[in-house]
């Protein structure tokens, strides 16, 4: 996946990119592990900047990576 260094992403724009739901995304802003911004006053609007997504789908090819055993050591 390959984004703009400078640009801000919308929760659903996000969630289509990873080909998840939306609810995915929120959940992962709430938890801590996709950063995000805040932009606007009162309710305001959530905008992810394209280097915390990319640190996002670098973490969870990490945690999978370390949850599924490495071929031999099945064999």
């Amino acid at each position: 996946m390959q984004t703009q260094a400078t640009r801000m992403y919308r929760v659903r724009a996000v969630a289509e990119m990873l080909d998840v739901s939306p609810a995915t995304i929120y959940r992962a802003i709430d938890s801590g592990a996709l950063k995000a911004l805040k932009v606007g006053t009162g309710k305001g609007a959530l905008r992810i900047p394209a280097e915390a997504v990319s640190e996002y789908v670098q973490h969870c090819q990490e945690a999978a990576a370390s949850a599924v055993p490495a071929f031999s050591e099945v064999a």
